[in-house]
């Protein structure tokens, strides 16, 4: 069984940052892509930013230059640091891992940014 439980979000003010991270736990063989997803109220789950084992990246273009995206293989760990925070970037984050071809989901994370 694979359990992704994502950590780190909260409250911050229009311009402040947040790091969220997701610790992948499990019958673990091998993690391919991992990533990071956020849902706004009445909007559909968008893709924020990906990386794959071999740590190439790729971001949605209204993160770019503000998210970074990371990866710990040693410790199964998907990392997004968030700066430059806009009141649009509040959303629940759900952080993403793809194992054998199957995608595993966590139970999301609120970041709420204030103006």
């Amino acid at each position: 069984q694979v359990q992704l439980v994502e950590s780190g979000g909260g409250l911050v003010q229009a311009g402040g940052s947040l790091r969220l991270s997701c610790p992948v736990s499990g019958s673990i063989f091998r993690i391919n892509s991992m990533g990071w997803y956020r849902q706004a109220p009445g909007k559909q789950r968008e893709l924020v930013a990906t990386i794959t084992s071999g740590g190439n990246t790729n971001y949605a273009d209204s993160v770019k230059g503000r998210f970074t995206i990371s990866r710990d293989n040693a410790k199964n760990t998907v990392y997004l640091q968030m700066n430059s925070l806009k009141p649009e970037d509040t959303a629940v984050y759900y952080c993403n891992a793809n194992i054998l071809r199957l995608d595993y989901w966590g139970q999301g994370t609120q970041v709420t940014v204030s103006s």
